[in-house]
């Protein structure tokens, strides 16, 4: 019997290199054999046994900490080749290459104003003062021994993106300054309880131990609702990259508010106005006025596949997926259009819908062949609907940067190219 099996698959091997050497080009007069990599990707495959199959693997515990297998060594944080300098700068999510709703904690956005600072745990403290009956210093462990909590939420720039051309590529391009985890650490009510707030006490001014000291005034109702002192992400420690070891999280506000190497809370009855939030973080409006204390992130939306950079393989059933998210709670539904925004279907949600977390959108879509334009918009639980560029900017003008929450279309090519249909 085994003879058989043996003879059968030496057959199979023999027939399908023919039709892969049947195949070949002729150029020249000399025809063309595949590739040594062709010829051993066919010896991979069905109904052949794989190389990987014929050995034992890496050893247990060869890698103490885990990483992504090599063939996903394309899949990485994306940061530009152009910028001036890389102190007070930015990477991007690759959004187009992830599913689900949760961030890895490798591939999570950054934004920073002054490098990263390396920071011992065990020297670095919290000053909570100001207008409060008990000023107080917290060390890592003091705060660990309050009762902790765990919120998935997402975190975004608010400058994702900007209103002026040339606009990105891919999704990540676009909207990479974006991401999504699981957030671990004690309510900051609790804490500010534990101090006593004053009556007069109305905000919280957060400082980051970092070397641009970024500062920032939080109102205090905020501070009572949802916000948290974290200390760990999706599950481990926080990264230098996001906050190590303590930052604040402020759910569905503006990312650069959620401080990072948080050192100080100054309890005051008003706002500091610091620099992060006059001349950056602020727009000027049409009528020569400045809109500042923006604060919440709007309800948005992105189609992630297909999507900038990508191809359809083929004409056929395709599903279109993608993120939806609103800093002022849930995502109701996401609406998709495949002509351009003539109409529009509801896309599925899959569970779970959290309260200022991404939220996956899935649509079963058969593609013609033909061009096509595809697009999201996200409406949110209090009835908000993401609007169209055009219709941000005739509000807002071409000085505005901050809160683009604007649909992007995406143009699908005869050929299966996607490029983005605003650029």
């Amino acid at each position: 019997m085994s003879s058989r099996i043996d003879a059968d698959e030496k057959s199979a091997r023999t027939t399908r290199r023919r039709f892969l050497q049947g195949g070949t080009a002729v150029a020249g007069g000399a025809v063309l054999g595949p590739s040594a990599a062709a010829r051993a990707e066919a010896d991979n495959l069905p109904p052949n046994v794989p190389e990987w199959m014929k050995v034992p693997g890496d050893p247990t515990g060869g890698q103490p900490y885990g990483t992504p297998s090599p063939f996903e060594k394309g899949v990485v944080r994306n940061i530009s080749k152009t910028l001036k300098q890389y102190i007070s700068a930015s990477s991007r999510t690759p959004l187009q290459e992830l599913d689900g709703i949760i961030t890895p904690n490798g591939l999570f956005y950054e934004r920073h104003h002054g490098g990263v600072p390396i920071i011992d745990p065990a020297q670095h403290r919290l000053m909570l003062h100001g207008l409060v009956e008990r000023p107080l210093i917290f060390s890592m462990d003091d705060l660990r021994r309050f009762p902790s909590e765990s919120r998935i939420h997402f975190l975004e720039c608010s400058g994702n993106p900007g209103y002026i051309k040339p606009y990105g590529k891919t999704a990540s391009d676009l909207v990479g300054l974006v991401s999504c985890a699981e957030w671990t650490g004690v309510s900051l009510k609790l804490v500010l309880q534990e101090a006593g707030l004053k009556p007069e006490a109305k905000w919280v001014v957060a400082e980051g131990a970092d070397a641009a000291a970024l500062t920032r005034s939080i109102p205090i109702e905020k501070c009572l609702e949802d916000a948290m002192l974290v200390y760990s992400q999706n599950g481990e420690r926080l990264r230098p990259q996001q906050g190590y070891p303590l930052r604040l999280l402020l759910p569905g506000f503006e990312g650069n508010m959620s401080v990072k190497w948080l050192r100080r809370l100054h309890v005051t009855a008003e706002p500091v106005y610091s620099r992060e939030e006059t001349s950056k973080y602020t727009d000027l409006l049409p009528d020569g006025t400045a809109r500042e204390f923006s604060f919440y992130m709007e309800a948005k939306s992105i189609i992630t596949r297909p999507s900038g950079g990508q191809r359809l393989s083929a004409p056929g059933f395709h599903e279109i997926t993608g993120i939806a998210w609103s800093g002022h709670g849930k995502v109701a539904r996401v609406e998709v259009s495949v002509d351009d925004g003539k109409s529009w279907q509801d896309a599925r949600l899959q569970e779970p819908v959290l309260t200022r977390a991404l939220t996956r959108f899935r649509l079963p879509w058969r593609w013609d062949g033909q061009s096509a334009v595809i697009q999201s918009r996200a409406v949110d639980e209090t009835g908000y609907a993401q609007p169209t560029l055009a219709e941000l900017l005739a509000v807002r003008g071409e000085n505005y940067f901050y809160h683009n929450n604007a649909i992007w279309p995406w143009r699908i090519a005869a050929d299966g190219e996607v490029t983005n249909a605003l650029a």
